[in-house]
């Protein structure tokens, strides 16, 4: 859609207004705008003709305009403007970084003020200014104007970034050098262009209340997973990547196989059902979020606000299981009342857990695919490819004892092929990306896992990623004649190589502009609408507790929940050793960057100042 409205700050002599608006559709208006009053530029000739030729056109010029202060110089019912541009901006004479970096903050707040909800902010720059890697050579980034993390001070993210070209704007001078009547060199200038972002929402962990039996029970979420519950993201309406690769691969599975898709229960597992995945992953369990139910006898009016439908709705199938008496206490026994009797379980780690479930069945099907997919929960240290929430398939064939190798093998190549295949779907011709998918035996024991060696991020960074694993190490007690081969894949992951999409963060937004680069069925390639982001980088140092063991993953948690992900590394700088008191203390580096918000350096430093806080009452560690 054409912007309608468009508003230029900071014009000099008018040349680029009148250049752009020789291209405008007849339905589009244009309002210039220059910092001087008009009694300064009457003697300029040039000025004079530009200004009647704006006027001619029908455009509106206005004299003596801040663009610090722009919601003073328009009436409420005339902002709402779709696109400012602000070119080469400049405090005059010899202004350094600092004061331009002021002038750009200022400026970005000010569009805040008279921006439509859906329009952009296009900022011309010499070559270098922004400091962003689209310019080349690149300055270092204390000697720029660091236009992206200005932008961010007004609640804008960089959506764009091209090359000025002054050859589509004929008759465009630009001047003001020194702030003289000068042009100056705009060879590899780029114009960026900015767009609002979502603000930071401080979200609060939400009690669910669900039904086992005839029994209420409620639990309050773990904070890390805030947002996290109930997206939605594999049901029916849902055009999300995660979904299109979960059923491209299963349409092509479906072409070597008989299929039985299986309704995924919930994610919650009582203590003693958790420990069926230990024979698959002995240490998989320490990953779990554990929680804690309460049984509930309140009115459900009498809850929290905090308690929502689409959590119990995310949980019905929860229902379906009995909680056993060894799991529960007596809330008679309790000695007030209103205490709740409690039950541990945990988030599911992995679909793993119903790899028995599925083949005790008496309804299994020998010779047919079953699957199984859905959402699983993983306490895990921050990396670039590890997440705390993830969506898995599970694949489970059973087959005669007899014919294992052959099964197994067709399996391995069917699988092969279908991945081999997405992976290169979105290159371009003549791309320098490259994936190719291997299955490495374990030598633990009868387990594969599916490594892609990946060039995705760039020609210089070749990685390694596990995105499933293979075993065929399960039984049945019912079909004692069959063999089992279960394949878990991380959907996330996937989605994340075919697409070319570098932070598995972006998955989980809820900025609307993610979804609309994907068509339903479609993999296409993926186009981020917030590009160079900067970063913040802060220091922790704190003495340890000898009498608690510190939980450096539990440290990983921590600093996710506090910083609502922004955190995206977390790197051990030093172990100290007090030469008297003996008293170890530990320093680690912090790392802050989102991928789809504005982030400010007064935002990251709140945060940190809160994981301070949080770190000495959770972990009994004293910072320093």
């Amino acid at each position: 859609m054409a912007p309608r409205r468009l508003l230029l700050v900071g014009e000099g002599n008018f040349s680029f207004a009148v250049a752009l608006s020789e291209t405008l559709d007849p339905n589009t208006s244009l309002t210039a705008t220059c910092p001087q009053r008009s009694a300064d530029l009457a003697r300029d000739l040039v000025v004079r003709e530009n200004l009647r030729r704006l006027r001619e056109r029908g455009n509106e010029v206005r004299f003596g305009v801040d663009c610090t202060h722009l919601a003073d110089a328009f009436e409420p019912q005339d902002r709402e403007f779709d696109r400012i541009y602000f070119n080469f901006p400049h405090c005059g004479r010899k202004a350094g970084v600092a004061k331009n970096r002021e002038l750009l903050a200022k400026f970005f707040r000010s569009c805040a003020d008279v921006l439509a909800e859906d329009g952009e902010v296009h900022v011309a720059l010499c070559r270098g200014q922004g400091g962003t890697p689209a310019d080349k050579p690149m300055r270092e980034w204390h000697n720029s104007w660091q236009v992206v993390a200005m932008a961010a001070l007004g609640g804008f993210i960089l959506s764009d970034v091209h090359p000025f070209n002054c050859k589509a704007l004929p008759g465009y001078k630009c001047t003001g050098y020194r702030s003289q009547d000068k042009s100056f060199h705009i060879e590899g200038a780029l114009n960026h262009i900015f767009t609002r972002s979502l603000p930071f929402e401080s979200l609060q962990p939400r009690i669910s209340r669900i039904k086992l039996g005839d029994q209420w029970f409620s639990f309050l979420e773990p904070e890390v997973l805030v947002g996290k519950l109930n997206r939605g993201f594999l049901e029916a309406p849902s055009c999300h990547p995660i979904k299109t690769i979960n059923e491209k691969l299963i349409a092509e599975l479906g072409k070597a196989f008989p299929l039985k898709r299986l309704k995924c229960s919930s994610p919650l597992l009582l203590q003693g059902d958790a420990s069926v995945l230990t024979s698959h992953n002995p240490d998989i369990l320490s990953t779990a979020f554990w929680v804690s139910l309460h049984e509930d006898n309140s009115n459900f009016e009498s809850l929290t606000s905090g308690i929502t439908q689409d959590m119990e709705d995310f949980l019905v199938s929860f229902s379906e299981l009995s909680l056993p008496k060894s799991a529960r206490r007596d809330s008679k026994e309790e000695a007030h009342e209103g205490t709740f009797g409690q039950a541990k379980v945990c988030l599911r780690p992995s679909l793993l857990v119903h790899i028995q479930a599925v083949i005790q069945a008496p309804d299994f099907l020998p010779g047919s695919l079953h699957i199984l997919s859905g959402p699983v929960f993983q306490r895990c240290c921050i990396s670039p490819f590890t997440m705390p929430a993830f969506h898995e398939t599970l694949y489970i064939l059973g087959f005669n004892k007899n014919l294992k190798d052959s099964c197994l093998q067709s399996l391995l190549d069917h699988l092969k092929g279908i991945l081999d295949n997405l992976l290169t779907q979105t290159w371009l011709e003549g791309s320098e990306r490259s994936s190719s998918v291997e299955f490495v035996f374990q030598p633990t024991g009868e387990r594969y896992m599916i490594t892609v060696k990946s060039q995705n991020f760039g020609p210089d960074c070749v990685k390694d990623l596990i995105i499933g694993s293979v075993t065929t190490s399960a039984t049945s007690v019912i079909h004692k004649d069959q063999c089992f081969v279960c394949v878990c894949m991380n959907l996330d992951l996937l989605a994340m190589l075919v697409w070319d999409i570098s932070d598995w963060r972006m998955l989980w937004t809820s900025d609307s502009r993610f979804l609309k680069n994907f068509a339903p069925g479609k993999i296409e390639p993926f186009k981020s609408y917030s590009l160079y982001p900067p970063y913040y980088v802060h220091d922790i140092s704190f003495w340890l507790d000898e009498k608690k063991r510190f939980d450096e993953v539990e440290f990983h948690t921590l600093a996710r929940a506090v910083s609502q992900d922004t955190v995206i590394s977390i790197q051990f700088l030093s172990r100290f050793q007090h030469p008297k008191t003996e008293q170890v203390s530990l320093c680690y580096r912090l790392t802050y960057q989102t991928c789809d918000k504005a982030l400010t350096q007064q935002q990251v430093a709140s945060m940190q100042s809160q994981l301070r806080k949080e770190i000495q009452q959770r972990l009994h560690v004293t910072p320093r």
